[in-house]
């Protein structure tokens, strides 16, 4: 129940999801030009929200695509 007195059931709440890195981009690019170094590397066990990122089809199978900013955390390096 919300302060206002708005019930949300467990359904409406975001449930975090889990999987691994397969890939890693260059690095997000910044105003000056230069690159920041991502924080994760392929491997890493990642949790990350249920609406993030994309969902994309490549040679049949469906992979996400996500930011950086996307990722809760890192489970395992």
């Amino acid at each position: 129940m919300s302060a206002g007195g708005i019930v949300l059931p467990d359904s409406a709440s975001e449930k975090p999801s889990q999987g691994e890195i397969l890939a890693v981009g260059p690095g997000k690019l910044l105003d000056t030009g230069e690159r920041t170094t991502p924080d994760v590397s392929v491997g890493d066990k990642i949790i990350f929200g249920q609406y993030a990122g994309n969902t994309v089809k490549i040679d049949g199978e469906e992979l996400l695509v996500l930011s950086e900013t996307e990722i809760f955390g890192v489970l395992e390096s």
